[in-house]
Formats: C-alpha cells, structure tokens, sequence
C-alpha cells in the first residue's frame, strides 16, 4: 500500500481551506458593510443557505461518505475505480439534474421551510427570487465534491481544497462590480452563486483529468457497484437529512427574531474558520486513509492515524474555542461592526460566538470520529447518533427560545454536537484496536487544555489594556491583529514546553510538504 501522507495531507487542505475562509471574512464583511442584517442580506443568506444545505446531504455528506471508501477499496486493490467513478458521477448527475428542476417549482415551499417567518413579508418574495437563481449551484458543487473525493482518495490535495477559494474570489469580483456598474447587490450576489460553481467543478475536473481519471458523463446505469453505494449512502442520506432538520430549527427559531438569521450566520463564520481549517482538513484526509488501511489489513497504522487526527485537531481547536469565548466582542466588533451593521448587531452576533465556541471542539470530533464508520462501510449507526442529535437540538432551540430568544438556537447546536461525540465515542468502543486511544494522546490532551486555558487568561488581560485601541477607528485593526498575535504565541510556547504540541514536529511535516 502506497498510504497517504495524513499531516501532509492535512497542511495541504488547512493551508487552503484558511485561505477561502479568510477570503470568506472578506465577502461577509463587504455583505454586511453593504446590507447590514437588513431584508435583502436575510433574504440571500436564506437563498445562498439553500443549496449549501442539499449540498452537504448530496456531497460533503450521504453520497461522498459511501463513495470514498468504496472508490478508495477499489483503488488499493485496483478494481477498475475509474470505471467505478465514472458510474458514480453520472448517476449523481442525472439525479440532481431532476432535484434542481423540481426546487425550481417549489422555491416558495422550500424558502417557507427554511424561514417560516418571512411569510407576508418582503424578505418571502427576494428569497425565492435569489432562491431559484441560486439553487443550480447544487448539481455543480455536488459533481465537483465527488471528483475532490477521487484526487483525495489517491493523495493529491492541492486543487480539491483551492476550489473552494474560487467561490469568494467571485463573489468579490461580483460585488466590486456591481457597486462601479450599480447592480442591484441581491441579484448580483445570487448570480455569483452558479459563475462560481462552475468555476470549482472546472478546477477540479481538470485535475482528476491530470491525475489519469478523465470522469466523462454517461446516460446512468444501475451496475452491482452503483447499486451497492445507493445502499450504503441510503442511511447517510437519512443522517445527512437530519444534520439538516438540525440546520432549520435553528433557521426557523432564528426567523422569528428580526436580525436573527444575519447575526447567527456571521457568528458561524467566525467557528466554521477553525472548523473548517481543522476539522474539515482531518475529515478530508482521514476518511480515505482509514478506508485504503482497513483494505490493507493495517490495523495499527489506522489506530494512530485516528489518534494523531484527534490529537493534531484538539490542539489547533480547543486554543480557538477559548478564543472565541473570551473574545468574541473584539473579534465581531472589529471584523463587522461597521456601515449598516450596528453595535446592537455586533452584541448579538458575538453572544453567539461565544456560545459556538464551546461547540467548537465536538465538532472537530465528530470529523474524526465518523469514518471510523464509514471507513467500514457503517452508515447505519451515525445516522441514529444523528436521530439523538435531532432530539437534543430541537428540544433546547425550541424549547428554550421563548426564555432566552435568538440564542437558544445556538445552544442547540452546541450541545447536540456535544451529545453526538459521546453517543460515536461509546459506539466506536466496539471497533477494538483500531479505535483505541494510545498514551501518546492519553498524555498529551491535558497539556493541551492547560495551555489553551492559561492563553484564555492572557487574551483576557491583554483585551482590557487594549480596550481604547479596539474602539478607535483604523487603531481597531492593529489592536486586534496584536490581540490575536499574543494568544497565538502564548499559546504555542506553552503547549511546546508543556510537551502537548511539539513544534518541531509541525516543523518537520511542513518540510515534508514542501
């Protein structure tokens, strides 16, 4: 076996997937500058979320979770995965040719179903109009997430995860645009949407092309194989479907509290940046590689890939969910408080910051616990570990919302992400050696979490020496920029001379990337 790199792979996807978020801090900051949290901004955001929604329970979720261990079985044993792909491809194709056109027709339902609260108002009307010139996006990104799982599947992680760079690059290009030409904002941030799918299908494609799997679309056929991942994605597709009812209780709680849905998605910018760095790079990585060991019989080397995942991802996230705790004020006031966007707004957003920062870590988990699963071709369970989660999230948003408001929407998905780790970690424990923690890990997490704790309390200290600097003008910027400058090293020489996270070790992988 041939194996993938795991840390190099990781570099390669965390490098590029900082990139697009800081990218993505620069498109919300020009939205919200534009828009504020006005009708417009919730009305695209609803429209834009559409897509992204189907996008993770047709791409990143059911389908790509059952494709990858099969097509990277297939690989290692060098079971035709070519033919096999192109199969995959063109039955995904052909379905979501007929979803899109049937989102289409029921745009007002679907918009209903994600934000109740827009009913007789004009945010109902923007967002099926942004809605249906969106949704297309789906098909492309989906195509485009398959191919990025065979580049993946054979090591090669470079244009898979530059891709989604491409996606703020346009939507920047469209705004600037648009504000020299005077483009209505909704519609030109709505049309961006399809323009940068095609371009992140387009780079993907061509690589798989340069790697020898040239995917040609073909009428779809119902081959052993194709037949086999239908039923393996079938209960990934129920848990992807729950992930989502997930998503629109918080959205539906979210609706009925004017500037809910705008505050709640800039708070989600802010986590998914060390989520999608750390947690989303491990998931990319692991899944793969625990598939092409499990093939091989390699026992050992996936119990260490798993233990170096989980250790590598709660070094990087458990400092930033203690960051985003306590200072989420600073970071929501400097990065947006500006234009349309309010103090008020910038209050509320950064409430919910603080409240996705202790989700944070049992996010990152449930990346590197899933394909422990799916590796072994398991769907069935993490779609009940998704049930429970359902459970927990609508009780709390729900039930708390009449109490505590907007936010309860945020507790909700902060302790249904911790509840579903607990759930994976107690099923994991019946998978035997290969989902054991070692004493590398065992050791080296308390270190960890001392170390993000004792940065918690400089960040603390520093913020209230910087207060003046945050709250004057252009100063803002260089005070948090120091702010952040200091957890970061705080940080960093603490875990080393604790001996959690050796430097010289991430010194020594990114010469390997090199």
């Amino acid at each position: 076996m041939n194996p993938i790199r795991l840390m190099s792979g990781f570099l390669t996807v965390g490098v590029w997937t900082f990139a697009s978020r800081i990218l993505g801090f620069a498109r919300d900051i020009v939205i919200a500058a534009m828009l504020g949290a006005g009708p417009v901004a919730e009305a695209f955001l609803i429209a834009f979320s559409l897509p992204n929604m189907f996008r993770r329970f047709f791409a990143e979720g059911a389908f790509n979770m059952a494709f990858v261990p099969m097509f990277s079985k297939k690989l290692e044993g060098d079971e035709d995965p070519k033919g096999f792909a192109s199969d995959a491809f063109s039955a995904l194709a052909s379905v979501l040719i007929l979803f899109t056109l049937v989102a289409q027709l029921f745009m007002p339902a679907l918009v209903l179903a994600m934000a109740s609260g827009f009913a007789a108002d004009e945010r109902f009307d923007l967002a099926v109009t942004f809605g249906r010139i969106a949704f297309p996006y789906i098909l492309l990104i989906s195509l485009a997430a398959l191919l990025s799982g065979v580049l993946n599947s054979l090591g090669r992680f470079f244009a898979a995860a530059a891709a989604p760079v491409a996606l703020n690059v346009i939507f920047l290009l469209a705004m600037g645009a648009g504000s020299v030409f005077g483009w209505d904002p909704g519609l030109t941030l709505s049309w961006a949407v399809p323009v940068a799918g095609v371009a992140q299908l387009a780079i993907v494609w061509k690589s798989a092309a340069n790697a020898g799997f040239r995917i040609i679309p073909h009428w779809p056929r119902m081959t052993p194989d194709v037949k086999r991942l239908a039923m393996i994605a079938a209960p990934a597709a129920l848990a992807g479907g729950v992930v989502q009812v997930n998503l629109l209780i918080g959205r539906q709680v979210a609706s009925f509290f004017d500037g809910a849905v705008a505050w709640l998605n800039y708070a989600d910018r802010l986590y998914q940046l060390p989520l999608g760095v750390v947690g989303i790079a491990i998931g990319v990585v692991l899944l793969p590689d625990l598939s092409r060991r499990l093939r091989a019989g390699d026992t050992a080397g996936g119990r260490d890939a798993m233990n170096r995942a989980a250790e590598i991802s709660l070094a990087l996230t458990i400092p930033a969910a203690v960051a985003l705790l306590v200072i989420a004020t600073p970071l929501v006031t400097v990065l947006f408080q500006r234009g349309a966007f309010s103090a008020e707004d910038a209050h509320n957003t950064a409430l919910a910051v603080a409240v996705y920062g202790i989700g944070l870590p049992s996010f990152v988990l449930q990346k590197v616990l899933q394909p422990l699963f799916f590796a072994r071709e398991d769907t069935k369970r993490p779609f009940y570990v998704a049930l429970a989660s359902m459970v927990v999230n609508a009780g709390i948003a729900i039930g708390l919302s009449p109490y505590i408001g907007f936010i309860a929407a945020a507790w909700g998905t902060t302790l249904a992400g911790w509840s579903s780790v607990v759930i994976l970690w107690i099923l994991s424990r019946k998978m035997g050696e290969a989902a054991q923690l070692d004493a590398r890990f065992a050791t080296r997490l308390p270190r960890i979490i001392g170390a993000s704790l004792f940065m918690g309390v400089i960040l603390v200290v520093c913020s209230r020496f910087l207060d003046d600097m945050l709250h004057q003008g252009g100063l803002r910027y260089l005070a948090l920029l120091i702010l952040v400058t200091i957890g970061i090293a705080t940080y960093f020489i603490v875990v080393d001379r604790l001996g959690g996270l050796k430097l010289s070790e991430l010194k020594r992988n990114m010469r390997r990337r090199k």
